[in-house]
């Protein structure tokens, strides 16, 4: 039975939802039982998932991998301690609106999606897509926002007008302070800004966010829980040291080549078997990486100790 549009559309998400990557096998098939061990290894250090995204390979999967995913999740969590967002973009609407209802169905607490992507659709044709997912479901609908992979971003104006036809707000990977605050000038304090990264948590912070989709919850989620406890202790010194420390280790790593391949091995040094990530995407040459990835890691853990 779904519930009241109006109230459950009103909802604001809070906390830190990791992006969970999604492990596959060589052949490219989901590792459910790497999927159950990755779950329980984040748990202790997150407030809900947000799946099938950019880092969870969304876009490259099955549509029957991306709700078996779902399913798994879902079923591995409690649902009352934990939120769970669907990431349901898809090329095409009728694509999306299948992933959303099902995962209205399953009973994750929203869904969001990515404007249309490959083609540069008009706004008028953006504006028609969201609309289909907000007739489609009566849980919260957000804006995907990450312009670097989709062609075009979701502009404070364009949220403006996705939020008159009930799109409860934004996941902006902009990477963009200035972002946050004009979604918030044009769009409106009740529109609700999640931030996409790791990286601006405590900028953020101070203006208003309680929001945050930090893709190093994969695989350092201790260090980014920190770094939330301090905000929300407001212990700004410790805050801002630990947001350094963040900011340097990303600068690190990506020196190293993609996160979210980077991810599986990270896993894998700490001793977490999160399988392989899906064709097209491959595991860089792991030798040389495998040296570095552990003694920017030792660092780290011994501060984590």
């Amino acid at each position: 039975m779904k519930k009241d549009k109006e109230a459950v559309r009103t909802i604001s998400l809070i906390g830190l939802l990791v992006p969970l990557i999604t492990p596959f096998d060589e052949k490219g098939e989901v590792n459910f039982d790497a999927l159950a061990r990755l779950i329980d290894f984040v748990k202790p250090w997150v407030h809900g998932f947000f799946i099938c995204g950019t880092y969870g390979l969304g876009p490259v999967m099955r549509l029957d991998q991306r709700k078996k995913v779902a399913e798994k999740i879902v079923s591995n969590i409690d649902n009352n301690r934990y939120t769970v967002v669907v990431h349901v973009g898809a090329p095409d609407t009728e694509t999306a609106v299948k992933l959303a209802k099902h995962a209205e169905d399953i009973g994750v607490h929203a869904i969001a999606s990515v404007p249309p992507f490959y083609y540069r659709h008009s706004e008028k044709a953006v504006i028609k897509f969201f609309e289909e997912l907000v007739r489609s479901v009566s849980i919260p609908v957000y804006a995907y926002n990450i312009p670097s992979h989709v062609g075009y971003s979701v502009t404070p104006e364009l949220a403006l007008k996705l939020k008159e036809i009930g799109v409860r707000g934004v996941k902006d990977s902009s990477f963009d302070v200035k972002n946050f605050v004009d979604y918030k000038l044009v769009a409106g304090e009740d529109f609700d800004v999640v931030v996409g990264t790791e990286a601006l948590m405590l900028p953020t912070f101070i203006l208003g966010a309680q929001a945050w989709i930090p893709g190093m919850s994969n695989y350092l989620p201790e260090l980014v829980f920190n770094l939330y406890q301090a905000l929300i202790n407001k212990e700004w010194e410790k805050a801002r040291e630990l947001q350094k420390q963040i900011n340097q280790l990303r600068k690190k790593l990506q020196s190293l080549g993609s996160t979210i391949e980077l991810s599986y091995i990270i896993l894998k040094n700490r001793g977490i078997d999160a399988g392989v990530p899906r064709p097209p995407f491959l595991l860089p040459n792991k030798e040389p990486i495998q040296m570095q990835i552990a003694n920017i890691l030792a660092s780290v853990l011994d501060s984590l100790a």
